[in-house]
């Protein structure tokens, strides 16, 4: 009897185990008098606290004349305030030892701050100054405002970010803010100054839409008293409700749109449709699926387009889950040559993920990583503060995070056929690639996905 090194090795490999216990640690809440809501999660040890104001407004709730005010006026808030200019601001954070931001995407405006325990209180102080006295210099808005201009000329150069760009806006109406970058457009960016910014800030930043989420070594009762202490005054500008987002989607149509860029060696390819809002009651069945067909390293994409065929160095596909429906979109960059072979295989993988049941092994596969890399993401106070914020952004029930292992575990082959084939649509799937037509166009032509629209870009590609 032959001894064989190479199948001893693979027979000792060792499998993933069995996902471990956890619980989401206790949260309490609270609601002050003028609406604000207090959300505390006690981490005994977790020294270094992290505590945000989330505002149920973002990018999507601006007017389309000023996209990108929001963006620009969460990146404003820390450039000074009625009290302090930005270096004084900086200087009292670090004096803390804490950290201050400010973003905001489609859905929120989250202001938050990193400080030890110790020095909770006056950090809170410094958050309830950028969020209720900003003051948003006009010398510190025309340079952010100028710094989002040449980006936009970078990504126009970038193939990536063309692709992304081309793509929302041809699944989207023209009517819809998702049909443009959250960050606005250069036509939009080059009119924003600090009166628009102040305004945009002012409509958003009520306590009625907001959520003041603290997580770490901290007393829920002494959370409350600092909210009360520092905001429950706070009575904003703005008590209306966000409204509807309008995510009109532009066709239900196939659509295939080429933005040629001569001599490129790479097609960036897009594929995919307007897909679902975060409070879809699919999410499960959803997240599960979205894995197996292109959230993992193993899933069917990437192991066909790039193990299998070696057309890329990574296929991915999911879903960006908003509180209206974003887009789902399927993605990869892959040598010119091979460009329509490619969006072939892609289309395959879209109907079998319809067609055909996924198999026990990829099933067990997804909920396995789903449900263990769920406590991994809770080990710091950050990723719980954000996750709660993202609970009262998309109004969702509070024991959300406590159910979602047992919600993933229940997910069965058929729900996953059952979401796919409601939610993946290739036969109203756009397809836009950003590449060097002149090489692929005919071969395109010949496949017969779809009528070709083909869009010129005045870019020299070698600035990619």
């Amino acid at each position: 009897m032959t001894h064989d090194p190479q199948a001893q090795l693979v027979a000792e490999r060792p499998v993933p185990g069995q996902p471990r216990p956890y619980e989401f640690p206790q949260t309490f809440r609270t609601t002050l008098d003028n609406g604000l809501k207090v959300i505390v999660t006690p981490m005994p040890g977790r020294e270094l606290v992290a505590a945000s104001l989330a505002l149920r407004a973002g990018a999507a709730d601006e007017p389309a004349a000023e996209g990108g005010a929001t963006v620009l006026a969460a990146r404003g808030l820390t450039e000074g305030t009625e009290v302090r200019d930005a270096i004084e601001l900086t200087e009292a954070a670090e004096r803390l030892g804490a950290s201050l931001h400010a973003e905001s995407g489609w859905d929120a405006t989250s202001v938050g701050v990193d400080v030890p325990e110790s020095r909770l209180g006056p950090a809170l102080e410094l958050l309830a100054e950028v969020v209720r006295r900003p003051s948003f210099p006009e010398a510190e808005v025309e340079r952010i405002r100028d710094e989002r201009l040449t980006d936009l000329i970078q990504a126009k150069a970038d193939p990536r970010r063309r692709a992304d760009e081309a793509f929302i806006g041809t699944i989207y109406a023209a009517s819809s803010p998702y049909h443009r970058p959250s960050g606005g457009t250069a036509e939009t960016v080059s009119g924003l100054g600090s009166a628009q910014l102040r305004d945009v800030h002012a409509r958003g930043a009520s306590p009625r839409r907001a959520a003041l989420v603290v997580a770490g070594d901290v007393r829920h009762d002494a959370v409350v008293a600092l909210a009360r202490s520092l905001f429950g005054d706070w009575s904003g500008t703005d008590a209306t409700p966000a409204g509807p987002i309008d995510d009109t989607a532009a066709t239900d149509a196939r659509v295939v749109r080429v933005v040629h860029r001569p001599g490129a060696v790479q097609s960036e390819i897009r594929i995919g449709h307007r897909g679902l809002p975060r409070r879809t009651p699919d999410y499960h069945a959803v997240s599960v699926m979205s894995a197996i067909l292109g959230g993992l390293f193993n899933s069917r994409l990437n192991m066909n387009l790039r193990e299998e065929k070696g057309y890329t160095y990574g296929a991915s596909a999911g879903f960006d889950l908003r509180r209206a429906r974003g887009p789902f979109t399927a993605r990869a960059a892959v040598n010119t040559e091979v460009t329509v072979a490619a969006i072939g295989e892609f289309l395959t993988e879209l109907d079998r993920i319809r067609d055909e049941p996924v198999t026990d092994t990829e099933l067990k596969a997804a909920r396995d990583f789903l449900v263990g890399v769920f406590p991994l993401r809770f080990e710091t106070p950050g990723p719980v503060a954000g996750s709660l914020g993202g609970l009262f952004i998309h109004d969702l029930p509070d024991d959300e995070l406590d159910r979602y292992r047992d919600a993933v575990e229940a997910v069965t082959a058929a729900d996953v056929q059952r979401v796919a084939r409601e939610h993946i649509r290739p036969e109203a799937a756009a397809i836009v690639v950003v590449g060097d037509h002149d090489q692929f166009g005919t071969a395109l032509d010949d496949a017969g996905v779809g009528d070709v629209e083909v869009v010129r870009d005045d870019v020299d590609p070698a600035a990619g």
